[in-house]
């Protein structure tokens, strides 16, 4: 899906790794949100209170998930991170990605 419709965007960005990473929150009418963000290269570690899908819309990065080995992932391919976790990142190019937040 390359637009949303009928939601509400947070106007204040969520910035993280002194502007290196950065998002827009998006909500849905059934309550449900999704971020919309870049991720500058370099490497970071999140941590998740919910489960969610990562969606790399372009770029090239590498991520360690919990109990896994590092995966190389592309604009197009996607991941889940479980819920309360810590995950790692290595951003090869800048990356363009969207977020979903799943209960």
């Amino acid at each position: 899906m390359s637009e949303f419709q009928n939601v509400s965007v947070v106007r204040e960005a969520n910035i993280y790794f002194d502007g290196q990473v950065t998002s827009r929150a998006v909500i849905f009418a059934d309550g449900s949100s999704k971020t919309l963000g870049i991720m500058l290269p370099g490497e970071y570690e999140f941590n998740t209170s919910e489960k969610e899908l990562m969606e790399i819309i372009a770029g090239d990065l590498d991520v360690l998930l919990p109990n896994s080995q590092w995966q190389q992932i592309k604009g197009g391919e996607s991941f889940e991170v479980p819920k309360d976790s810590t995950f790692k990142l290595k951003i090869n190019k800048v990356t363009d990605y969207c977020c979903s937040y799943i209960k």
